[in-house]
């Protein structure tokens, strides 16, 4: 190929390879220019404003409103231990439809009754509770813990996964088998009088043992918080009225030199538990709640005039310690008295909040199911839901004592759905930190007579629940939606008021609300 070079581009390529072989030149002095120590000045574009729309959103209602569903023996769920894996999701369905729309926004569900375990579980045996077999998985397969959790936040409602940290084997939980912890522990569990098995509170092995159940659960689920109950030592009456017989692990302690009394070792033990299983819950998922429903009264006398048994001297529990440590993040003790008498609900409930120093939620137990003494049950649980909002502020709530007092007695449901008939996020727990949710993103479509308002939000994944705001003339309407529901339709005129603003939040799952995105409707 014949490439054609103009003169001009050939004399050009000489000079510079002439320039760049020869010895370059000194340059000539040349006279110097005033340095320019300014830049040109160009006129600024003003940036275009951004209206913030400032609005008086109105202050969301907040209560926390649970009730237990208790497994072991059947009690609540399922009602049988022979049932199918449909008809054990119909029941639990139920159950939380029964409750949401009742505006309860948590459930404390018994997925560990007796050392055993109503999910998929490779240190403890499935629940004869659940299959009538200790160590049988459901058929067709189904993890239930699983979908409790499931099907209560698809409804907005936290799940509480409530066990029992030392009953190894219940009276009503069939034959005991090979598969049972009571085999595979025989050292650590004891056989009491009245046939239950309880674990040794103050063996080693068998505080290992429930924390390894604990922080399994906590790893592996997705859940909002960690329950345990009463039973702490076992009550008196289970021993025939004898004391716990736990002589060799207490023989043990005093031969390595220990010198506390048998009843302060006890309670060390105890302490000491409550302690570390607040502490490995917040080291391994820091927004999982740690919460306790011990027995109602710690000594009798405290406060004066109360009478009964004393959870300090008979299950060895020092729960007022607990509470005024903090080593929790909420205290629900068990209430399950009426107004007045020898164990006055209102009386220990305000003793109880004195001794809340370092202000953990208070959320008693109310018993929903057979509270004695009474002519008129519900009107006295609804007494007491005040009597909690008139002592707790904006603090207040309540844990039922069971689900079945609502589901199988139509007039107290009745009372209490409307005691709570305004829906409530749950009181803030501002102790524990969180990274704060994205401002949401609102957008509004008008047709016709409505307007459609869409949102989402960066961090989807983070959301719990949004709140919805639609304000008719110069009142607003205000909403709490599951976090599925992105959309709803809005009428433009209700009740002879035109719809002129809209704003939305977003709610984590620790009721933590974001900054509004609104609108303006024209």
């Amino acid at each position: 190929m014949h490439i054609k070079i103009s003169p001009s581009a050939l004399l050009l390529a000489i000079a510079v390879l002439f320039t760049s072989c020869g010895t370059p030149k000194k340059p000539k002095t040349a006279a110097k220019k005033p340095v320019v120590t300014t830049k040109p000045v160009t006129p600024k574009v003003p940036e275009p404003k951004v209206e913030v729309l400032k609005l008086n959103l109105p202050e969301v209602n907040r209560e926390f409103r649970a009730a237990w569903v208790a497994t072991v023996a059947n009690i609540n769920w399922p009602s049988r231990n022979n049932l199918s894996t449909e008809q054990q999701k119909v029941e639990a369905l139920k159950i939380l439809d029964l409750l949401k729309n009742a505006n309860f926004n948590a459930v404390i569900f018994q997925a560990r009754p007796s050392a055993d375990a109503m999910y998929n579980s490779t240190i403890e045996p499935w629940s004869y509770f659940l299959t009538g077999e200790i160590g049988k998985a459901p058929t067709p397969y189904y993890d239930p813990l699983e979908f409790w959790i499931l099907e209560a936040h698809k409804r907005g409602m936290e799940l509480h996964v409530w066990l029992n940290p030392y009953r190894a084997h219940h009276t009503t939980g069939g034959a005991i088998t090979s598969e049972s912890l009571v085999k595979k522990m025989p050292e650590q569990i004891i056989k009491l009088k009245n046939g239950m098995h309880w674990m040794d509170p103050s063996d080693e092995k068998t505080q290992d043992h429930v924390s390894k159940v604990i922080n399994d659960l906590v790893k592996r689920y997705d859940i909002d918080a960690v329950h345990i109950d009463d039973y702490f030592y076992p009550y008196r009456e289970y021993n025939g009225g004898k004391d716990f017989p736990d002589n060799r692990t207490w023989n043990m302690y005093q031969k390595t030199g220990g010198n506390l009394s048998k009843a302060d070792w006890r309670r060390a033990n105890v302490n000491k538990f409550i302690k570390r299983i607040h502490d490995e819950i917040k080291a391994e998922k820091s927004y999982v709640q740690f919460g306790i429903s011990p027995f109602g009264i710690w000594k009798p006398g405290f406060p004066e005039g109360i009478k009964g048994s004393s959870q300090y001297d008979e299950l060895y529990a020092d729960a007022k310690l607990w509470l005024n440590e903090g080593w929790l993040d909420y205290f629900s003790p068990q209430l399950y008295w009426k107004n007045d008498g020898p164990q006055s609900f209102p009386a220990l409930l305000k003793w109880w909040e004195s001794e809340n120093s370092q202000k953990r939620h208070l959320y008693p137990g109310i018993n929903t199911v057979g509270l004695n003494g009474v002519s008129d049950r519900p009107a006295e649980i609804v007494s007491q839901i005040n009597t909690t909002r008139s002592v707790l502020k904006d603090a207040a709530g309540t844990i039922h004592y069971s689900v079945d007092g609502l589901s199988k007695t139509p007039a107290m449901l009745s009372a209490v759905s409307q005691a709570y008939k305004t829906p409530a996020l749950v009181p803030l727990t501002p102790w524990i930190k969180t990274e704060p949710l994205e401002k949401p993103l609102l957008y509004i479509e008008k047709s016709g007579t409505s307007a459609v308002a869409k949102w989402n939000s960066k961090d989807f994944t983070e959301v719990f629940q949004w709140i919805l705001y639609a304000k008719y003339g110069d009142v607003w309407e205000t909403q709490i939606i599951e976090k599925s529901r992105i959309s709803e339709t809005l009428p433009l005129i209700k009740n002879g008021k035109k719809l002129n603003t809209v704003a939305v939040k977003s709610v984590d799952r620790l009721g933590n609300e974001s900054a509004y995105d609104g609108k303006i409707i024209k």
